[in-house]
């Protein structure tokens, strides 16, 4: 069959079967940037948020780039079909393994074969949860390819074929892969050398150390009878990171033990310790 063409911001894809594969657009476009192809059924929800603030600016300067591949242009027949019934049975539609194996073929083209560096993720409710360990170790690859799900899922055998990693966000159940790629790439790419500005920012935030992030203020200094901590107006820088440390670890301890259980595991403590913090 012809392959469908892309569609790709920060640049314009054509028909895989037409040369040249790529055509410029007045976006730069690094020949290092990092990469993300995401396989959808609605390539018309992306970028969606990903176009604005810090990952849209650094989308149109070329840091990284963005390609939608439709999954109904590999569709059976002449209406396109992309899905049938589960085998043995069952309610709902079942994403057909052909189809989304021609899919993953066309994204594949270019890319390394190894999935260290280029991993292939199939966005799942059944997946292991996606954290911020994982969203460095993709945005230390050369690009991720995304297959959005819908319906009851994908066959087994192309996940199993193509090696593809399924990541969940969360234990809850969304309509499509869509929402969950979108969060997934806003949490990779801010991570990607010079996206963020200020790479303090990344090392320092939540999760970093297996610690929640500690609770900011700002003005007014006193807000509805609400003031500042003192501490953080004493201008003792020291004293200020200690406070800040303290509050992490308490955050951290009462709202999720199983990061705290993470964190002391690293630092040699022990997680039922009576500690005041």
């Amino acid at each position: 069959m012809t392959t469908p063409p892309s569609r790709s911001h920060g640049r314009l894809s054509m028909n895989a079967a037409a040369a040249p594969r790529e055509l410029m657009t007045d976006r730069p476009r690094l020949a290092s940037a990092w990469e993300a192809r995401v396989i959808t059924l609605f390539p018309e929800t992306f970028p969606g948020i990903l176009g604005a603030s810090l990952t849209g600016r650094a989308l149109d300067a070329g840091l990284w780039r963005l390609e939608t591949i439709d999954l109904r242009g590999f569709g059976e027949g002449r209406h396109r079909n992309v899905d049938d019934t589960p085998a043995g049975g069952g309610a709902g539609m079942v994403l057909r393994a052909d189809v989304v194996g021609r899919a993953l073929d066309h994204a594949a083209r270019g890319t390394p074969r190894s999935r260290g560096d280029w991993p292939v993720v199939y966005l799942s409710p059944r997946g292991r949860r996606f954290d911020q360990g994982m969203a460095e170790r993709f945005s230390a690859a050369r690009g991720i390819t995304l297959l959005c799900g819908r319906f009851e899922g994908v066959d087994q055998r192309v996940l199993d074929a193509y090696e593809v990693e399924e990541v969940s966000l969360g234990d809850f159940v969304l309509t499509g892969g869509e929402i969950a790629a979108q969060a997934l790439l806003d949490a990779t790419v801010r991570l990607i050398p010079r996206v963020l500005g200020n790479e303090a920012s990344a090392q320092e935030e939540s999760f970093s150390d297996h610690l929640l992030e500690h609770s900011q203020y700002t003005r007014p200094a006193l807000w509805e009878g609400r003031e500042i901590p003192e501490i953080l107006l004493s201008g003792h820088h020291g004293r200020i990171d200690a406070w800040r440390r303290d509050m992490a670890e308490r955050l951290t301890k009462e709202r999720r033990p199983d990061l705290w259980r993470a964190y002391c595991a690293a630092h040699g403590r022990d997680p039922d310790e009576d500690r005041e913090l």
